[in-house]
């Protein structure tokens, strides 16, 4: 009964979806995607009529579904490259060339089985592996409905509803009707009869699609692209590795156990070789975004990740600018970076890295050329071209990049971060493990989020001026309530003065003034220890100073309180305020002293070069590490000592700047700290100077 019920409505469904199909070429003003879809319905009645006349698991039956699977498979197709534009890319149909490549595999073992006379063994091996092929085909079909169905936009979402609709019921009527048959290893006659009462069912379904007219605008869903293709690769696979036992078996004979254990062994190997590695992985991802999509990235996704990596809060958030370096080399894939903020004197030092511990030699730029001319065009420098000589980035870039980039193998990409017109700092990408070259679309997102990664490092820069200005204005409220101690203080002397030309001949009143001095003393040395001041007189225009005797002078001061040596040189001259240099200095040589144990003495070094004069003050201390010099030692109030201020490393380098010069650090953790002053030589600016007149 089962069997008289499937011919019959095989042949319904026939009928009627050949009525569907007239329908749907007859209907006036219908686009030529819904004309395809006319073409599907009449190929779904050529195969309910074969299926009714010869049975539904003939071959004839499985020619006809495997020419019905391909009109909707080719429907969809339409609908999607309709979708895509003019601007359409190669390969665009990769996982449709999949499932077309699994449909004319069947048509082959159908049209052979349907030609030749088979073997029992033969015949079997066919129908296992065109159950395999019918299931694959089912699996990649249901992925490329809901990849279809997921990715078209929402306002025109409504109009493939009810035609996805039913093809979904199709293909999972089919997917559990082949999971059967490839499980109890015959045809499942009852399930192959009602299925031309489900493809009856679906006409009112189709009918009402037809009657939809929408603007489709179909476009590939990365994710389920991605998954879809993995899911295809891992069907490909087994069916490879089952053919493939099955040829062995056919060929080897009795090898054919031991040879199959080997070809298995040898693709084993070949997976766990290739699939963890990075570089195949990341080689795989640039090819199919190169070839399947329309653009290389998800701008969406890549957006959504770059400002979760900014923002990240917390205990186990790095510093910001490192999350920077961090967000701008996932972009690209770089495997690292390096950022070069712009120092108030507009070079490019050194800051933060992430994942390129290896890179050295890094140092400052020598002067503001680089990060003017970057600040000024907003270009983004490849370094491969300056390599090889080929300047495919403009030629000025070839003279402004330090040569510690050109020898770094690894440097590849040097963009500008900017906020509004002004270079905050660049960044130096690491090679990513795929290497290639920016397009216009790698250029472009650089840009972009170059410039918001710039605001966030602007932003954090304006909170930590006002949080200095903050703490400014703590220590000037703190010092107007020492000043008005001060002027209790002074008030209180002054009294002792008036009454002392009266009463100095008073043997009582000089024992209470003495008491009075004395706890006076002790009041403003507490004051002086609470406030430390760092007062200067006014500064005079610079002259010539001699390190050497400069350096004399402030080790017999300090000698008394603890060792400093000397291996200072003669004639080394300076062109310095006297003044400003001798407070720097000092400030240098107590925190040396400070950093010091009480036997290890504290160096002072003089010499020179001929343009530069420089004076060092070394120690043999603690010393500190590269986060605490780039970021807190010149800064106010940031300070390693107990008790200390943290303002005298802070103006020393004000002060040295101020006769342009500069200071350097050199601090390793455990080894100690070397403090350079370097200043313009007195002769060679006299030099100059005449050299000027004689002009």
């Amino acid at each position: 009964m089962i069997a008289q019920a499937g011919i019959w409505s095989h042949a319904i469904a026939a009928v009627l979806f050949g009525a569907l199909a007239l329908w749907q070429f007859a209907s006036q003003e219908r686009r030529a995607v819904m004309a395809i879809l006319g073409v599907a319905f009449l190929l779904t009645a050529i195969w309910a009529a074969l299926a009714s006349v010869t049975a539904p698991h003939s071959i004839l039956s499985g020619l006809g579904e495997t020419a019905r699977n391909l009109g909707f498979l080719t429907f969809m197709f339409v609908l999607l490259q309709r979708g895509l534009g003019e601007d359409r890319r190669p390969f665009i149909g990769l996982i449709y060339v999949a499932l077309f490549s699994v449909a004319l595999l069947q048509v082959m073992i159908n049209g052979a089985l349907g030609v030749l006379t088979a073997s029992e063994e033969l015949q079997t091996l066919a129908y296992e592996s065109t159950v395999i092929l019918d299931l694959c085909f089912a699996i990649g079909a249901l992925l490329l409905v809901h990849a279809l169905y997921t990715s078209a936009a929402p306002e025109t979402r409504w109009g493939i509803r009810l035609t996805m609709i039913a093809i979904t019921a199709m293909w999972a009527y089919d997917l559990n009707l082949y999971t059967l048959a490839w499980l109890t290893g015959r045809p499942p006659v009852e399930l192959l009869a009602l299925r031309g009462v489900l493809m009856i069912g679906l006409v009112p379904t189709f009918l009402l699609a037809t009657r939809r007219n929408a603007e489709l605008k179909m476009k590939l869903s990365r994710k389920v692209t991605f998954r879809s293709l993995s899911l295809l690769a891992i069907a490909g696979y087994f069916l490879a590795m089952f053919f493939a036992s099955q040829l062995i078996d056919l060929v080897a004979g009795s090898s054919a156990a031991l040879v199959q254990v080997a070809f298995v062994f040898l693709l084993s190997v070949g997976a766990v070789v290739l699939l963890p590695s990075k570089r195949v992985r990341g080689w795989l991802r640039v090819k199919v975004a190169k070839h399947l999509f329309e653009h290389r990235y998800d701008y969406r996704a890549e957006w959504i990740r770059f400002n979760h990596t900014l923002a990240q809060s917390g205990a186990d958030a790095g510093p910001l600018d490192v999350r920077v370096v961090q967000a701008l080399a996932e972009i690209t894939e770089a495997q690292g970076g390096l950022l070069l903020p712009r120092n108030a004197q507009g070079q490019l030092q050194p800051g933060a890295r992430w994942n390129w511990d290896e890179l050295s030699g890094v140092r400052a730029t020598t002067d503001r050329a680089l990060g003017d001319w970057l600040e000024a065009s907003g270009h983004i420098a490849e370094l491969d071209p300056l390599r090889g000589g080929k300047h495919g980035n403009p030629l000025e870039i070839a003279t402004l990049v330090p040569r510690w980039m050109i020898d770094a193998p690894d440097a590849w990409v040097l963009a500008p971060l900017i906020h509004r017109d002004r270079l905050v700092a660049a960044i130096l990408l690491k090679r990513p493990r795929v290497d290639r070259t920016l397009d216009w679309e790698d250029l472009d997102l650089l840009r972009i989020v170059g410039r918001q990664a710039a605001s966030y490092l602007a932003e954090s820069h304006s909170q930590d001026a006002l949080a200095e200005a903050r703490r400014f204005d703590e220590f000037n409220r703190r010092f107007a309530f020492i000043l008005h101690d001060i002027k209790n203080l002074v008030s209180q002397l002054s009294l002792v003065a008036r009454n002392a030309e009266r009463h100095a001949d008073n043997p009582e009143f000089r024992a209470d003034m003495i008491a009075t001095l004395q706890d006076s003393v002790g009041k403003m040395n507490d004051l002086l220890a609470r406030l430390a001041p760092k007062e200067r007189s006014r500064s005079v225009a610079p002259r010539p100073v001699g390190l050497r005797k400069l350096a004399e002078q402030i080790a017999a001061q300090k000698g008394d309180a603890h060792p400093i040596r000397l291996a200072a040189g003669s004639g080394c001259r300076a062109l310095a305020d006297p003044f400003r240099l001798e407070t720097a200095l000092t400030h240098l040589v107590q925190n040396a002293i400070d950093a010091s144990p009480p036997d290890a003495p504290v160096w002072l070094a003089v010499g020179g070069d001929g343009a530069e004069v420089w004076i060092a003050v070394e120690d043999s201390g603690e010393g500190m590490d590269p986060a605490f010099v780039r970021d807190k030692l010149f800064r106010p109030f940031s300070t390693s000592k107990t008790g200390g201020f943290g303002i005298g490393a802070f103006e020393a380098r004000s002060l040295v700047a101020e006769m342009n010069g500069r200071v350097d650090v050199d601090s390793r953790p455990g080894e100690g700290t070397r403090f350079t002053i370097t200043l313009p030589a007195a002769d060679r600016a006299v030099m100059a100077d005449k050299d000027r007149e004689t002009a």
